[in-house]
């Protein structure tokens, strides 16, 4: 199994908004690969379903920093 950490994250740069979560008060993305699935995660505690393909799990990501 593939467990990334921050330092071994693929390009996808974490994304700030505003809003309760994380210490600065943003809320900061990642994603997260698993075997043969991605999942995005937030410093909020969100966490996104488990996608096959990372683009999606991207788009999870955003649309959670965006709402």
């Amino acid at each position: 199994m593939l467990n990334l950490r921050a330092e071994q994250r693929p390009p996808h740069a974490p994304r700030t908004a505003e809003g309760s979560g994380g210490p600065d008060g943003g809320h900061r993305t990642s994603v997260v690969e698993r075997g043969a699935f991605a999942v995005a995660r937030c410093t909020c505690g969100w966490k996104g379903p488990a996608r096959r393909a990372r683009d999606r799990a991207r788009r999870d990501a955003d649309e959670h920093v965006a709402g």
